[in-house]
């Protein structure tokens, strides 16, 4: 699909047809949250995406802008995936997602982590989530300082 081929001009549904599939956001959340960045960290990801849909999602999210494939040796194993601009514009959506699932659950059904990032996410939402924004760009900044210096 490309930029121009959506269903219709209605904000919601372009987002479905950005976002709909059952990968496109947990690979914005590998990266802006935990700062995964290879393929082979993407495959690595706790459920298991395939590897040829992985390669499918990710040409998805460039094509449209979201991530940035950079290449300084030019091999498939140097290749890093990063959120640009506009995919770091997600994070606040991610944020919501994450609240709505996890206020359906009980805090004991909740682990330490996840009882910690509710807890922050409650008292300052906006502090969350300018904080994982700035704790991104500074991990981007040195990917690119990293790649400059090969």
């Amino acid at each position: 699909m490309k930029n121009n081929n959506y269903r219709s001009t209605c904000a919601i549904a372009m987002s479905v047809d950005l976002f709909g599939d059952k990968w496109s956001l947990l690979l914005l959340r590998d990266m802006l949250l935990h700062r995964k960045s290879t393929f082979k960290e993407f495959s690595n990801s706790k459920e298991k995406i395939a590897s040829n849909i992985l390669t499918s999602r990710l040409v998805h999210l460039i094509e449209f802008g979201y991530v940035t494939k950079v290449n300084p040796k030019g091999t498939k194993k140097s290749a890093v995936f990063l959120a640009t601009r506009k995919g770091i514009c997600v994070l606040p959506l991610l944020v919501e997602l994450y609240m709505i699932s996890i206020d359906s659950l009980s805090d004991d059904q909740l682990n330490e982590s996840q009882l910690s990032i509710k807890s922050e996410i409650f008292k300052d939402r906006e502090l969350f989530i300018n904080s994982r924004r700035e704790k991104y760009i500074d991990f981007v900044n040195q990917i690119q300082n990293d790649i400059i210096e090969i």
